[in-house]
């Protein structure tokens, strides 16, 4: 089996290289070759015993998508975006980036009608936008309050209308915000979800730009590797119709957040948290779900977190190295 990782230098684009590596399969079938993409470079992994090729272009650029599709990869992984702030601060990068360039993913499959693909797209929950109830059901009318959430709903209907027509086989998974991301801060207006805790566990302090009342429905980085791989494997008749779906994650405040890290890592650490409330920051979460009826992926077999003090210490564990700062 050949694959592709669209989005390949990015911390889920990463971990999802090193899973398929480690487990040898996708979807019941050996991988035998995997081509990375990104703006960047990809790091090519040491000692894996599969033919890797690495890319680094714009994929945005008419053509890019061609060239990387030209081995016919059974199953791609379509994780390329601007990320939610910048998208909302450089609006034409952002359609360029999450809209454009996945349309002329999409043509270029369809323009070879021996080709059909699994295509597996990140999607997300800012596909949704107020009024909406306190539980957001699976199939919730999508009314995006920010130019990030209208390219990802433009992206799922896009991916919807290409699989009915049987140009590909796709499935869009509305990722949770993942949380807790190593490494440094983005542009997301979401990433101090993961700063708050990130930060004050390697010994710095991390700001706090929104209410510790704010709920919000999150995800660990483990868990969004399970999303995807379960996705690339599953049965595109048990899935249906309607091929975007709400991922499972956890519903938690702020407040309860910081108290799950007060609990693993102590006071000490946990008083490393400084709000300073940022009103840019503010406006763009007011207008993001919190809670949401997943068992429709649950149905399907995916599965989420048991609770935010398993995400923290996962995150101990994988990048950390079990140490506390």
């Amino acid at each position: 089996m050949h694959v592709l990782i669209l989005g390949a230098a990015g911390m889920i684009g990463r971990k999802l290289t090193d899973r398929i590596i480690a487990d040898g399969t996708l979807a019941g079938r050996k991988v035998t070759r995997l081509t990375l993409h990104d703006v960047v470079m990809p790091a090519t992994p040491a000692d894996a015993g599969i033919e890797i090729e690495t890319f680094a272009s714009d994929f945005s650029v008419p053509g890019a998508a061609g060239k990387l599709i030209a081995g016919k990869p059974d199953v791609i992984f379509h994780l390329a975006a601007i990320v939610s702030g910048e998208a909302e601060t450089d609006f034409d990068k952002g359609y360029r980036v999450n809209l454009d360039a996945t349309r002329m993913l999409f043509e270029v499959i369809r323009a070879d009608e021996s080709y059909c693909p699994r295509v597996v797209f990140t999607s997300s929950l800012a596909v949704f936008g107020a009024p909406f109830p306190d539980v957001i059901p699976d199939d919730f009318h999508l009314t995006p309050l920010t130019s990030y959430g209208a390219q990802k709903a433009c992206g799922e209907m896009l991916l919807s209308d290409f699989t009915r027509k049987g140009m590909f086989d796709g499935i869009g998974i509305r990722l949770p915000t993942i949380c807790v991301r190593p490494g440094m801060p983005n542009k997301a207006a979401s990433g101090f979800f993961s700063g708050i805790i990130r930060e004050p566990l390697a010994g710095a302090e991390a700001v706090l730009p929104v209410s510790t009342e704010v709920v919000h429905w999150l995800a660990s980085p483990r868990a969004a590797i399970g999303f995807l791989i379960h996705a690339a494997g599953l049965d595109g008749k048990a899935l249906g119709p309607r091929r975007n779906l709400t991922m499972p994650g956890l519903g938690i405040s702020v407040g309860d957040m910081i108290a799950a890290l007060r609990e693993v890592a102590g006071e000490k650490v946990a008083a490393r948290v400084r709000q300073e409330r940022d009103p840019f920051i503010e406006t763009i979460v007011a207008g993001w779900p919190s809670r949401f009826d997943t068992r429709r992926a649950y149905d399907l077999g995916f599965t989420a977190d048991a609770d935010f003090k398993s995400i923290i210490l996962a995150h101990i564990e994988d990048e950390l190295g079990g140490q506390i700062a």
